[in-house]
């Protein structure tokens, strides 16, 4: 009897198998169907089932035909070689051969052909920063090297090539667009601007463009505050892929002492000049920058001071701004060359007036590039850092005058007025833009806040 019951028991689990295997869509849809219905019917649906263990197991074997079928092993091991890919960028102290070394490559007759190479000699070596991509083969040698860097606003980038053929090692410079992608990026004021920015891995680039644009609100100097931040949206400019340098600021947002200053830059339709504006429309521009150099390091201010070469203390009727030799002045406002030459303890000075019976006064040039009575612009070089005439080192000496009498620049800066705001015509499109920016920038501070935790 207990033979008998095992042996329909066993058959009963067999046609149970068959019928999943069958039907195994079916067979899910109904205990699905069943699961729905309740607790009490899994209960059910679980003593039914047959044990896994009892459940007949096949064994399939199938011919599989190797894809190495009919290749002799030495064809399969003979790949033809690869090749190898590196980057980095120039020192001002390599050679042909601690270039090469550093980038991996072992190949004599390349370091020869550097190192006597014009095009190399004139736009590789010798030349800080710039990026070079290498192309080894597995026994590392040179098979092409690639430099890449963008001499100026034109949206261009040079490449230089040089690469191996059957005769031997060419070079050749071509032209290529740069196209642009947008980084957004914030930090933290603890120490500086260019410690946060650092921080952040912000590009110095950048960080002279935030100083620039928030000049006439902030004074980097004497005005940041620990726990200051702030939010950037920036341009990269991309060379075959590569980062090759940063762009323009595209908008910006700095909180000082818990007042927030913004910055969109926009470019109004059928104009071929942009501006920054706040984002509600107002210029940034002003009648006068806060400085005619970049942003610099001031060394001494519109105060009393303690002259160096006089050796007694005397009012100091202007702002000294500390630069290496050749670096470019600015004029600070439209107006007229009114002198340009040299003078007394000044040296090499240029004399500029502007309207309102203004006049601001560049000392101690290294190099004068403008002429009495010529027009110059906001922001146009008009000469380079020296250390001229009564001077202890290189050095910009830097005045405003106002009817005659000395002013603080800083303070006649920031009270200069703005330029016009976004026209009515181009309000619509500014506003859409800025409706933008103010969610990246918003991003921008969530990022610094993540990074922060």
């Amino acid at each position: 009897m207990t033979h008998g019951l095992t042996t329909a028991r066993t058959a009963l689990l067999e046609r149970i198998a068959q019928g999943i295997q069958k039907h195994p869509r079916r067979i899910t849809a109904f205990v699905a169907a069943v699961l729905l219905t309740g607790g009490g019917g899994a209960f059910a649906v679980a003593s039914l089932g047959p044990d896994p263990a009892d459940l007949p197991v096949r064994l399939v074997e199938l011919p599989v035909e190797s894809l190495a079928s009919g290749v002799a092993l030495a064809d399969l091991t003979d790949t033809g070689g690869f090749s190898l890919y590196r980057s980095e960028q120039v020192r001002s102290t390599d050679t042909a051969e601690s270039l090469l070394q550093r980038m991996g490559v072992a190949d004599p007759l390349a370091a020869a052909f550097l190192r006597r190479d014009t095009l190399v000699q004139r736009n590789l070596l010798g030349r800080t920063g710039r990026l070079v991509s290498a192309e080894t083969s597995d026994d590392h040698s040179l098979q092409r090297l690639t430099a890449r860097w963008a001499h100026d606003d034109s949206g261009n980038f040079k490449r230089l090539v040089v690469e191996k053929t059957d005769k031997g090692f060419v070079s050749r410079i071509e032209t290529a667009p740069l196209t642009a992608s947008t980084r957004l990026a914030g930090g933290v004021i603890h120490s500086s601007l260019f410690a946060a920015t650092d921080a952040s891995n912000i590009p110095d680039g950048v960080a002279v463009q935030l100083a620039e644009l928030f000049s006439a609100d902030i004074d980097f100097r004497r005005a940041l505050r620990k726990g200051d931040r702030f939010s950037v949206v920036y341009e990269t400019l991309v060379a075959d892929g590569e980062p090759l340098r940063s762009g323009r600021v595209l908008s910006a947002e700095f909180v000082n002492n818990g007042k927030t200053h913004q910055a969109l830059w926009f470019q109004e339709p059928g104009s071929d000049k942009g501006a920054y504006y706040t984002l509600d429309g107002q210029s940034k521009r002003r009648a006068y920058l806060a400085s005619p150099l970049e942003f610099s390091r001031v060394t001494s201010g519109f105060a009393m001071r303690f002259h160096p070469i006089l050796q007694k203390w005397r009012a100091h009727l202007g702002t000294d701004f500390a630069a290496p030799t050749g670096t470019p002045v600015r004029t600070v406002g439209d107006g007229v060359v009114d002198f340009a030459g040299v003078q007394n303890g000044f040296g090499n000075v240029v004399y500029v007036k502007h309207r309102n019976q203004h006049v601001t006064v560049y000392a101690h040039l290294n190099r004068i590039d403008v002429k009495k009575g010529q027009s110059v612009s906001q922001g146009q070089n008009i000469g380079t850092v020296g250390a001229t005439g009564w001077a202890t080192g290189p050095h910009l000496h830097f005045e405003f005058r106002v009817a005659g009498q000395h002013q603080d620049p800083m303070v006649i800066a920031r009270q200069s007025e703005a330029a016009a705001p976004v026209s009515a015509a181009a309000r619509p499109a500014f506003d859409r833009l800025a409706s933008t920016m103010r969610i990246e920038l918003s991003s921008a501070a969530l990022i610094e806040q993540a990074s922060a935790e």
